[in-house]
Parts: C-alpha cells; structure tokens; sequence
C-alpha cells in the first residue's frame, strides 16, 4: 500500500519537468519549499533527511535555516557548527565572501545558517530577512538549483518567521506534525498564516509531513486532520531509534545507514514532495472543531 496520501499524478524520481529559467534571481523552476512545525517535533531532522534523499536523486539543493538555534543544516554537515549569516555580518561588517556563509554538505547540497541576534537583543525574525537578501545579494540562487529548503521556527507567528511565505520565497509549504494536540494545534495555526498570505501570492501548501510519536490512532486523525484542512497527508515518517543513533554520529539516516528501513522512508518522503501536484489553499480549523476532531480518534479514550 502506497505510504503518501497525494492523489496528485505521480512521475519518475529525479525527473523534474518544465524549462528552468533565470532571471539573475530565484529561478522561475527553482522549487522554493519552507518547512514549518512546532517547536520539537522534528522538523530539522525531517527536513535535512528529506534534502538527503533528494542529493542523493541527483538533485541540486540548496538549504537556508531560519531557525536561531543554527541546527538546521548540522546533520548535512557532518556536526560542523557553520557560522552564521548575522555572526559573519557582526564580525566582517558588509564585505562578505558568499562561501564565507554558505558550506558544501551532504551530496554537495549548499548549507547557510541564517542565525538570530545576542540574546535578549532584537528580532530573530529579522536574520531571515537579512540572511535571504544577502543571499540574493551575492549570487547564491544559481540556475542550476532545483530545490531551496527554507527550513523556518513554525510555532512563533511574528512576522519576520513568515517571510519566506509573506514575500513569496517559499511557494510550497510543508507542516510537520504528529498526532498530539499541541502539534496539530500549531499546524492549524501556521496554516492560518499561509492561508493570510496565498490571497495576495503563490503560496500554497503540499501537504502534511507526520512525524510519528506513536500516539493511539495517530495516522487516521492526521489523514482527517489534513482533509479538514483541504490538504493531504503526503506522508506518515514511522518513529525509529535509528535516527537518534544517526544523529549522535552527525549524520542524516540516508548517510548513516542507506540500506535500513528508515532510510527508505525518508527516500519515499522525497518521491512524495518531488512528485506533488497537489497544492492548496488551507481552510483552518477553530480550537473547537481541533479538538472535537481529536475527540472523534480516540484521543479521550487513550488518555481516559
């Protein structure tokens, strides 16, 4: 049985269609994905073993973390803990080389760090802001590039974490959840936000990513969730040790252990977003139907 709930037609991995155009900025087939989810509940580890998968499809990739904890691209890295954009514009000012900021990674995939400000000072928002200009800037949105991986702080709504859906750099969006009320809680509200800004833009989302924590009826309420939602579960990620292991070695699961399980999932995870056709405006739940949707799985009877 088929993993991805995508009705959308399904193609060959690694076959991207359509002519890639440059215009001296973001390509017009440059795939700009942002990938959003509550805080913890895995969506760095997601989304670099997602990007994995890709390079390893042949895929040109080119990941931004917008995220002040500068995890984003660790795992790519091998451990390197890469200085940040914001760090590099402290200590270097303006004149700033672009491999100064952006690191080759796991199958050549390029990794920046957008970074945040001295705690207790400023607005973490405003590094993504300024790490994607300097980007752009600098020349670092090349017309070889088939996927940018915006991987964005999803539980905090101001609005320098919605930029890369609010001035149209990321145009498909991915929520990664689980079946616990708090992370659905925060998929519906980001949903929310992408809902405000796809009335003016591009921006659609592919689809819910479920990053399984085991919980009583977990893919049923996703798949409800998601069609409440008007989307898709694209994919249910099984919970597996394996990539906690993967991660005390600094790897991804697709570089750590290629041939497990686990790996595979994260390559049909990729075959799922590179053949998505399925693109949505949300329509977003109240707190009452969230909740009486939870109601509806069993989620009383598993905590009765």
């Amino acid at each position: 049985m088929k993993n991805t709930g995508s009705p959308g037609k399904t193609g060959d991995f690694g076959n991207l269609s359509g002519k890639k155009k440059w215009n001296g900025g973001i390509k017009e087939m440059t795939r700009q994905v942002a990938i959003y989810g509550k805080g913890g509940i895995g969506k760095s580890t997601t989304t670099q073993n997602t990007v994995a998968a890709l390079a390893e499809a042949g895929k040109k990739i080119m990941v931004v973390g917008c995220d002040p904890k500068a995890d984003s691209t660790r795992l790519l890295l091998h451990g390197l803990c890469q200085k940040t954009v914001l760090d590099t514009l402290r200590d270097e000012s303006d004149d700033i080389e672009l491999d100064a900021i952006l690191k080759p990674g796991f199958k050549n995939t390029m990794c920046v760090e957008s970074g945040g400000p001295e705690p207790g000072v400023g607005c973490a928002g405003r590094g993504i802001i300024t790490s994607i200009n300097l980007l752009e800037s600098l020349g670092a949105y090349t017309p070889d590039l088939d996927y940018v991986f915006y991987d964005v702080l999803g539980d905090v709504v101001c609005g320098g974490f919605a930029m890369p859906i609010r001035e149209g750099k990321a145009q498909e969006i991915y929520i990664v959840a689980s079946g616990e009320l708090m992370a659905l809680y925060a998929a519906n509200n980001i949903s929310k936000g992408i809902q405000k800004y796809a009335k003016n833009g591009k921006v659609r989302l592919g689809g819910i990513i479920c990053n399984s924590r085991k919980v009583d009826n977990e893919r049923p309420l996703l798949e409800a969730f998601a069609k409440e939602l008007g989307s898709q579960l694209i994919y249910f990620v099984p919970r597996d040790n394996l990539v906690q292991r993967a991660e005390i070695n600094k790897k991804t699961v697709v570089d750590f252990d290629p041939e497990s399980g686990q790996a595979k999932e994260y390559r049909s995870l990729a075959e799922a977003i590179d053949n998505n056709k399925m693109f949505v405006i949300p329509t977003p739940m109240t707190q009452d139907r969230l909740e009486e949707l939870m109601m509806q799985h069993g989620f009383l009877d598993a905590i009765a």
